[in-house]
């Protein structure tokens, strides 16, 4: 097990399960977590509305939509939505801050390489999903 102990003086663990994911527990009382965004229904509007020849690839729409002013997020970023099936950020108060893509090992060599898919909730925190 690892612990961490944040700025607000509050420990949390971090302990490897069987299954290759990390259990974290601790206090989370004051927390904001987030969801991924979902861009299908968005994609699927704009692709009925634009040319085949002139049409972005889904990448490429992920970063239009976001790009204030334009034409593209005027008509489109009201309809991407979040994905509430999964939960992509958790940040207690006093941190630590931790998002999908972030490398475990920041916390110990025992978690090196290790990389946030996701997280579940747990009864008293929260499993952190690791990338296959």
């Amino acid at each position: 097990m690892i612990s961490y102990v944040n700025r607000h003086k509050k420990r949390y663990d971090f302990e490897l399960q069987e299954d290759g994911n990390i259990l974290w527990t601790g206090n989370f009382e004051y927390c904001r977590y987030g969801f991924p965004n979902d861009y299908s229904d968005a994609y699927m509007r704009y692709s009925d509305d634009v040319d085949t020849d002139e049409r972005l690839t889904l990448g490429e729409f992920k970063n239009a939509v976001h790009e204030h002013g334009t034409d593209i997020n005027r008509r489109y970023s009201m309809l991407v939505l979040s994905d509430l099936s999964k939960i992509d950020m958790v940040d207690p108060s006093g941190g630590p801050y931790l998002s999908s893509g972030y490398n475990m090992g920041l916390f110990s060599e025992k978690f090196k390489g290790m990389i946030i898919s996701h997280f579940e909730m747990t009864h008293d925190g929260y499993k952190i999903i690791i990338k296959q």
